[in-house]
């Protein structure tokens, strides 16, 4: 497809762009091929999900072990507890949604928030209003885990612009979910997966569409663009994971370069998201050889 009829292939093009898209393949490929994925490829799945979940909503504020969520039934007793639930719905379900969001993404997110918050709130799966409020982003200070190295900046944080209005939400909503219809009909198919699955990442993130677990929300859309797209068909690439462990401060900085939209910010944005992918590969290839070893 030529740039004129796909507007997400300048994307593909900026700098270290296509470096980040090679990279990506070559991990979830190697991933892919390890022995354990012939036998036991629906329990590496199950297991990405379930971490994926918890580190979703770490990001959203409830950083909770892993054999805490794994343990847990009870997902109602407090905020944050109903944070891990509304993760944990949503991981459970996203795979499911595949061919409803290929010809209708606004139905998908809809479900998505409406698993998140439950069908009792009035508010379930409809974008918010005017003069409705919005959840932070990034209620909780993650820093990054010992074993990933990310660069230090001093500058201060960027202080993220306020979520736009309803009316600019529900334009741009549709506008996003027209780009997605398109590519599902084999409109715009040259443009990789790590690109699109970035941008509908950012682009939910920007316009935080609803009052609350926005961030939930655009991690699963990613997860499931990229499962649309075919980078991962099996869902075992927990780019949640890769986040959580980049930390907080790495995350905001690289939303902030989405929401500037120059060459420079959306390169770093779509940098950022792959390396979070290829973390989320390395956390399945170490469930992959635990359960080579018979520790899983």
């Amino acid at each position: 497809m030529s740039t004129g009829t796909d507007p997400l292939a300048p994307l593909a093009q900026l700098p270290g762009v296509p470096d980040a898209v090679a990279e990506v393949r070559k991990a979830v490929d190697r991933l892919y091929g390890h022995r354990v994925m012939r036998r036991r490829a629906a329990e590496v799945t199950s297991e990405s999900a379930l971490r994926g979940a918890r580190a979703s909503a770490a990001l959203a504020g409830a950083d909770w072990p892993l054999e805490e969520v794994r343990r847990r039934s009870d997902f109602g007793a407090d905020p944050e507890a109903r944070t891990v639930g509304a993760a944990l719905r949503i991981a459970a379900e996203a795979g499911q949604l595949l061919s409803i969001w290929r010809h209708s993404p606004l139905q998908v997110l809809a479900r998505l928030h409406l698993l998140a918050v439950g069908d009792g709130e009035p508010s379930a799966g409809r974008p918010r209003r005017a003069g409705e409020g919005v959840e932070e982003l990034f209620p909780l200070g993650l820093k990054p885990v010992e074993s990933v190295e990310v660069a230090q900046v001093d500058e201060p944080l960027p202080v993220l612009p306020p979520a736009p209005g309803a009316e600019e939400v529900a334009a741009r909503l549709d506008q996003l979910s027209r780009l997605l219809v398109a590519r599902a009909e084999g409109q715009g198919v040259g443009t990789p997966a790590l690109v699109v699955a970035s941008v509908v990442h950012g682009e939910l993130l920007a316009l935080r569409p609803f009052g609350a677990y926005n961030g939930v929300i655009a991690r699963a859309a990613q997860r499931i663009v990229l499962l649309a797209e075919g980078l991962d068909p099996k869902s075992i690439c927990p780019a949640e994971v890769g986040l959580a462990e980049l930390g907080t401060d790495a995350y905001r900085r690289a939303l902030a370069g989405y929401l500037a939209g120059t060459p420079e910010g959306m390169a770093a944005w779509i940098a950022h998201c792959g390396r979070a992918l290829r973390l989320g590969v390395r956390e399945s290839t170490a469930v992959c050889e635990a359960m080579q070893r018979g520790m899983v």
